[in-house]
């Protein structure tokens, strides 16, 4: 059994949808925690217009009843309620005369898919490309990612994120423990676990916002509570350290992904990196956790942790110099109503995507049909390791 979902829908769409399976039958499914984290999605000082106009709110059309997930796909959308404005230009219907402002973008905007994907689709209006390609598209994977992470704390793992850096700020990556990530105000405006470095990054923020600039930075996710023995040496593609990086990686302007400290211990002898292995008179330990919680592909026990790195939002108010499409003349990149720096947002979505691959891992490993049957295989499991 594999949890999975896909999404479909444009950034000025009627809306989102999703569908997700591999929801064990009986798992609780509560839509204020789901929608808790659509609102958390849309937070993050820096952020654009659009969410202003947006409250995200899930509607689940499918696969649950009376509050427990059925074991069948779970179908969910998430309004769009700025399609009001955009009926005629995003209609699926072929309209008899167009739009009086049909909004056609032909000038494409450096680092973005438009002119990648206008070539790929072969379509003269770069609107068909930036309307999917949108990181509107998240709000559904946050969505999924909830129900990802409601399966994952009935075995008692947590997923948690942080900002370490935005733009150059501070000069070196925070580095915190979980119990100051879980100590992070509800109310802080870039879920960062260091007030000083967190006043530095706005100022940054403000700063790039009056030069008509965005900025880029790096977030931390954190799991944990998760057992031995998720993943797997034996394939590629069962490895879980790559299931992670292409899941990250797949998040819009996300450029590169780190486990544990795997960018510093490229530089450095193997007596300064590999954690050193111990046993209390009970289970094994490390001695320290720059391996990030993964060993050969394989949960070792340690909290796993994942670092995405976010790229500048490639949307400038002063617009980068590009070339129109039909005419090839010069011409300023278009402008699409954006953010000045997302990664506080990137963090949640990375926490989404995270969940989403663990759910999987443990659905593969302890399958189940129900919950119940579910449970019953992972504390056998359990129980077999206190034993070795």
């Amino acid at each position: 059994m594999f949890f999975k979902f896909t999404t479909a829908g444009e950034s000025h769409g009627k809306a989102l949808v999703a569908i997700i399976e591999g929801v064990p039958a009986g798992l609780p499914i509560d839509i204020a925690a789901i929608n808790h984290e659509l609102w958390r999605r849309q937070q993050g000082y820096g952020r654009g217009g659009r969410m202003k106009i947006e409250t995200d709110t899930v509607e689940i059309l499918s696969g649950v009843r009376h509050g427990k997930a059925l074991g069948s796909p779970i179908a969910l959308t998430i309004e769009n309620k700025d399609f009001v404005h955009w009926q005629d230009i995003m209609s699926s219907d072929q309209l008899e005369e167009q739009p009086k402002n049909p909004r056609h973008v032909t000038r494409p905007r450096p680092g973005h898919a438009d002119l990648a994907g206008g070539q790929k689709y072969q379509t003269r209006d770069l609107r068909d490309i930036l309307e999917r390609a949108s990181a509107r598209e998240t709000a559904a994977r946050v969505a999924c990612g909830a129900l990802a992470k409601k399966l994952l704390a009935t075995f008692g793992i947590e997923i948690k994120s942080h900002v370490v850096k935005i733009g150059t700020h501070p000069e070196h990556l925070l580095v915190k423990t979980w119990e100051e990530i879980a100590s992070i105000p509800k109310d802080s405006p870039l879920n960062c676990a260091d007030a000083k470095a967190e006043q530095e990054m706005i100022a940054a923020i403000d700063k790039a916002k009056t030069d008509g600039d965005t900025l880029g930075g790096v977030f931390e996710v954190v799991a944990k509570g998760l057992p031995v023995g998720l993943g797997s040496h034996t394939s590629w593609e069962d490895k879980l350290d790559g299931r992670i990086a292409r899941a990250i990686m797949s998040i819009h302007a996300i450029k590169a992904v780190e486990i544990g400290d795997g960018v510093a211990n490229a530089c450095k002898r193997g007596s300064e990196v590999h954690d050193e292995i111990f046993h209390n008179g009970e289970s094994f330990g490390r001695s320290s956790n720059r391996a990030g919680g993964l060993e050969g592909g394989i949960t070792n026990g340690e909290e796993l942790r994942v670092r995405g790195y976010m790229k500048p939002i490639s949307t400038l108010r002063k617009p980068l110099a590009s070339v129109d499409i039909d005419t090839k003349e010069s011409s300023d990149a278009a402008f699409e109503r954006s953010d000045i720096t997302a990664v506080p947002a990137a963090g949640v979505i990375g926490e989404a995507m995270l969940a989403a691959v663990l759910a999987n891992e443990m659905r593969e490993k302890f399958g189940g049909d129900s919950l119940d049957e579910m449970k019953r295989n992972f504390d056998g499991y359990q129980n077999s390791l206190t034993n070795y």
